[in-house]
């Protein structure tokens, strides 16, 4: 099998440079030939993936939610259809903790080099691509505005810190989600649908699953006009979403789950892809059941019947 590795070098503030001798050599040992690509704009892990794709059949890439997701635009826009592993390197990882995969280099370098191979599901959106969160409202930019340089400096916090400096105004906006099991017509601070688990580094979705077929939707209402009380309400009702999940964000969070939505929305409000910025306005959701193969770790009773790790199961 021959593979492509591709990475971010300034991702997981830049410690994956240092580290790609030691990637390649244990790529080698599985993968025949074994090349390297590294990325140095956004937007060109995409592009390289989605013009490469064809010609390899594995792509292994290390890197951030949005380096996954940049790599998940490629694969789908190439038609081909690779297996892929991932070494997690951004500052969150929500993928990964979605997939068990884990984050230490090293061992999810074994999952790369030894997994085994799964069918998961993402999301496609007005003809884009996503494999974890379409959300759109408070603290939704910080994600891609947040400088690298703070990033790198702050981790996680970073995000914390850039959501504060440009969301806590609480942007209301009116939405109308159609598809699912209800149709929900409100005013809003944050929408979010969700394919997995993890969301900015917490489990606000622990039930998800990325091989139902099905992803949850989430609207926190606000007032059209909200006085200062309702303003701190929404910011509580957010919290409370994050920290105690999807089905635990109090009265103030409308739910639905399905696998269509269409929302209708304001053409300035902007949408966030894998904490990626993604189109304004009018979308439409809609899940695509097993679309890629992704190496995950072996599941634990099938370790426990063998003595090694069981090669991929392509």
């Amino acid at each position: 099998m021959n593979c492509l590795f591709i990475y971010n070098p300034v991702s997981g503030r830049g410690k994956l440079a240092a580290c790609e001798r030691e990637i390649v050599a244990a790529l080698q040992a599985k993968y025949d030939p074994v090349d390297v690509y590294r990325t140095a704009a956004r937007g060109e892990t995409a592009r390289t993936v989605c013009e490469r794709a064809a010609a390899y059949d594995a792509i292994v890439f290390a890197g951030g939610d949005g380096t996954f997701n940049e790599v998940l635009q490629g694969v789908c826009e190439s038609g081909a259809d690779p297996l892929l592993g991932y070494i997690p390197g951004g500052t969150v990882n929500d993928i990964a903790h979605t997939m068990r995969i884990p984050v230490k280099r090293k061992k999810a370098l074994a999952v790369a080099c030894g997994g085994h191979s799964e069918r998961v599901d993402c999301m496609r959106i007005n003809g884009r691509y996503a494999m974890y969160v379409v959300t759109a409202g408070a603290f939704t930019s910080a994600t891609y505005s947040a400088p690298q340089v703070q990033k790198k400096r702050f981790g996680r916090l970073a995000y914390g810190l850039e959501g504060l400096r440009k969301n806590m105004h609480f942007d209301v906006f009116r939405t109308v989600v159609r598809g699912g099991e209800r149709e929900i017509d409100a005013h809003t601070v944050l929408i979010l649908f969700i394919n997995g688990q993890y969301v900015a580094g917490m489990p606000c979705n622990r039930r998800g699953n990325v091989q139902d077929g099905v992803i949850e939707c989430a609207v926190v209402k606000q007032k059209e006009r909200p006085g200062l009380f309702a303003k701190a309400r929404a910011l509580f009702t957010v919290a409370r979403l994050f920290l105690f999940g999807y089905r635990h964000g109090g009265k103030n969070v409308l739910r639905t789950r399905g696998s269509h939505f269409t929302i209708d929305t304001g053409e300035n409000v902007v949408w966030n892809f894998d904490g990626e910025r993604g189109t304004e306005g009018k979308i439409d959701v809609e899940v695509l059941p097993g679309k890629i193969r992704l190496l995950v770790p072996v599941p634990r009773k099938r370790r426990e019947r063998c003595r090694t790790p069981e090669k991929s199961g392509v």
